[in-house]
């Protein structure tokens, strides 16, 4: 069933990707927002949402500790990536955010990871270990903190991603050898339905898009870099 609607979602990485998509749909129908943004990034597409915008870094167990702690939430939303050249927040930052959430009594936690995390490794392609293996490596013991922290938790994994438009017909699932492609705004819908539904508690997905029948370019061998949740 539905989380109560009085008390607002927090979201950590929601200027671009999988986390602006989730705050999209979740302000469209009238859920109350909170999204923790360094003072650098670029707030005014939150802004035109009605979001609330808490200046802080998630590398900095402080400032992560102050948003948690200064309001009343109902959840959290962890999508945190990364751009060349940039720190990565995929474990540290994953962490203090599980950290901060336990210690304040945010029960429901949804991280969103990558496939060829954990027990997955085998559903990606060779390439996929060479180039991003430090990083699903990183996202797997984040992934880890998170199930034994005690917390109502939900991991949603997914393959390749693009950012075209919603096609609806995205699916998640338990078999963790599923490989695909899915596009952000439905990856994003797939994490508003595991917030709003208990039976995901503890369970982690794959998430993919059947109708898209091309390969993520790491799976056809191409390196182009590192991917944005």
């Amino acid at each position: 069933m539905p989380l109560s609607h009085d008390k607002k979602i927090l979201i950590f990485g929601a200027t671009r990707g999988t986390g602006l998509e989730t705050a999209r749909i979740l302000t469209g129908r009238g859920d109350k927002v909170a999204a923790v943004v360094r003072p650098a990034s670029d707030r005014s597409e939150l802004e035109s949402m009605g979001v609330d915008v808490i200046p802080g870094d998630v590398l900095d167990a402080d400032s992560v500790e102050a948003a948690i702690s200064s309001g009343s939430y109902r959840a959290v939303v962890i999508s945190l990536g990364g751009k060349r050249g940039e720190p990565r927040p995929d474990l540290i930052g994953a962490n203090n955010v599980v950290d901060a959430a336990r210690r304040h009594g945010v029960q429901r936690v949804l991280m969103v990871t990558a496939i060829g995390c954990g027990d997955s490794k085998p559903a990606v392609a060779p390439k996929v270990i060479e180039v991003l293996g430090e990083i699903l490596a990183a996202k797997t013991e984040a992934e880890d903190n998170l199930m034994q922290a005690g917390l109502d938790a939900t991991i949603l994994r997914p393959g390749g991603m693009t950012s075209d438009p919603a096609s609806g017909t995205a699916i998640k699932t338990e078999d963790h050898m599923t490989m695909g492609v899915i596009n952000r705004a439905d990856l994003a819908r797939l994490a508003v339905d595991c917030l709003d539904d208990d039976a995901t508690i503890g369970g982690i997905y794959h998430t993919v898009d059947p109708e898209i029948t091309w390969e993520a370019p790491l799976q056809r061998g191409d390196d182009t870099g590192h991917r944005k949740p």
